[in-house]
């Protein structure tokens, strides 16, 4: 079911769900009971999957606010296991 948006002149907004094309032009307020008027807001419409967007969301937090690493995890490192023993990879230019 969608969301409609209301907005309270006394207190803020608030969000009724309801069947689609039955939302009231007004509803009373939960917190005061004044009346609220129907706001119109863009739709919530995504394109992406769920994992996808929560892989969106997660991004954009992680700019904002950056886990912070203290000490690289417990445990034997497994970069030194990646040495290849093919003969031809010696052949290849390496770095300085």
């Amino acid at each position: 079911m969608p969301l409609y948006a209301y907005h309270c002149p006394e207190c803020s907004d608030f969000e009724f769900s309801c069947p689609m094309g039955s939302a009231p032009g007004s509803l009373p307020c939960p917190a005061c009971g004044a009346p609220s008027p129907r706001r119109f807001t863009a739709p919530n419409l995504s394109r992406t999957s769920s994992s996808a967007y929560q892989l969106i969301e997660r991004t954009q937090r992680s700019a904002a606010e950056p886990d912070v690493v203290r000490s690289p995890a417990p445990g034997p490192r497994t970069g030194a296991q990646n040495i290849t023993t093919n003969p031809l990879h010696r052949k290849l230019p390496r770095p300085d």
